[in-house]
């Protein structure tokens, strides 16, 4: 087995597992601490955030950073430098350029609308989301000349970006301005705490159509090739999340 063989199998597993703690941490922390410190004294919530959200914090950053690191490293080998990413017998256009950047800069366009009175709104976020997540799979294919896994994996980027940005642009800094206000005395900005729930939510949405991403070449479906099938793969997804959501409000302690 050549190296860069041997390497590539090692980082999609270190990949794996770095992506299951980052995204496991982020669905503890929604369906796990956020409800057990909405339901507790303020004393008892207080060393809540003290003691279990620096620990939580602290493997959520570093497994959002391998996670990062590794996918980066596979879609250059894999889909970059192993041509997996354009159509057989076709060549990168200006075009294919083009939604390549737009995959990793529509993040901005998401923290636009997340920060709108838009975002307040999750069924508007998502109805817009979703419309953004056609067109950009569209563009991948009618001008960037993507092949299937080459947009499948583009679009799990394109998640992946918006969810390790959302951990270091927003989380994370509130977080610890909302940690160092506790230790001060002093009560956490309201809106600072609405950003972390948002944000963390709009992960958990995320979450589960970017995993499908990263199993889905092992998979035989039938439906596969189509670029309709991925829309409904990410609509049911989502709708999975919003059920699990919903369900957690009726968990008691």
């Amino acid at each position: 087995m050549e190296v860069m063989d041997l390497l590539g199998a090692l980082f999609r597993w270190f990949h794996i597992i770095a992506g299951l703690l980052f995204v496991g941490l982020n669905w503890w922390f929604n369906l796990v601490f956020t409800p057990f410190a909405g339901a507790t004294d303020g004393e008892t919530r207080k060393k809540a955030v003290l003691e279990l959200v620096p620990r939580g914090l602290y493997w959520f950053k570093w497994s959002a950073i391998y996670t990062g690191i590794f996918g980066l490293f596979l879609l250059i080998v894999i889909f970059y430098m192993g041509g997996m990413t354009i159509e057989a017998q076709q060549a990168w256009t200006t075009g294919s350029y083009i939604m390549a950047i737009l995959v990793l800069l529509i993040y901005r366009v998401y923290v636009v609308l997340a920060n709108s009175a838009l975002g307040k709104d999750l069924r508007m976020m998502g109805a817009i989301g979703f419309a953004i997540v056609a067109v950009m799979i569209f563009g991948m294919i009618a001008f960037g000349n993507f092949s299937y896994r080459g947009y499948v994996i583009h679009l799990g980027v394109m998640f992946g970006v918006i969810m390790i940005a959302n951990v270091f642009e927003t989380i994370l800094p509130s977080q610890n301005k909302i940690i160092k206000a506790i230790k001060g005395g002093a009560v956490p900005d309201p809106l600072l705490v609405s950003r972390i729930a948002q944000r963390s939510q709009h992960n958990m949405y995320l979450s589960v159509p970017l995993l499908w991403t990263m199993i889905e070449a092992h998979t035989a479906v039938p439906a596969a090739n189509s670029w309709l099938y991925l829309l409904a793969v990410v609509a049911f997804g989502w709708i999975m999340v919003a059920y699990v959501l919903k369900k957690t409000t009726k968990v008691q302690g």
